[in-house]
């Protein structure tokens, strides 16, 4: 089993930055992907980032790609999402996933979630 808590949610003004936090808690996660998820009030969960926790390998969706840069720090067992020239459009529910068995930028495949974190971005 693994838990996961996010943090780091808020409001920031379009053009700022905004650093998430995953915890990640349990036993036998590090051969895991881990990722992060959003959604918007109507729409479905998409893929915002994941990475390897044994390697680092990292993988963004397009509409991030440059701007948000996922991390983890081993010894604090935490992945971060820096979050840098947000948009409107960035502003969604945000969630922390972990998955067992291989790199997937699809939710369903993910196992483990938290909670979510709310991140409005103001024009």
């Amino acid at each position: 089993q693994v838990q996961l808590v996010e943090s780091g949610g808020g409001l920031v003004q379009a053009g700022g930055s905004m650093r998430l936090s995953c915890a990640a808690s349990g036993r036998g996660f590090s051969n895991y992907y881990m990722g992060w998820f959003r959604q918007a009030p109507g729409k479905e969960r998409e893929f915002v980032a994941a990475i390897r926790w044994s390697s680092a390998n990292t993988y963004y969706a397009d509409s991030v790609k440059g701007r948000f840069t996922i991390s983890r720090v081993n010894v604090k067992n935490t992945v971060f999402l820096q979050m840098n020239s947000l948009k409107p459009e960035d502003t969604a529910l945000y969630y922390c996933a972990a998955r067992n068995y291989g790199y997937s930028d699809y939710y369903r495949d993910y196992e483990y979630w938290g909670q979510g974190t709310q991140v409005t971005v103001s024009s």
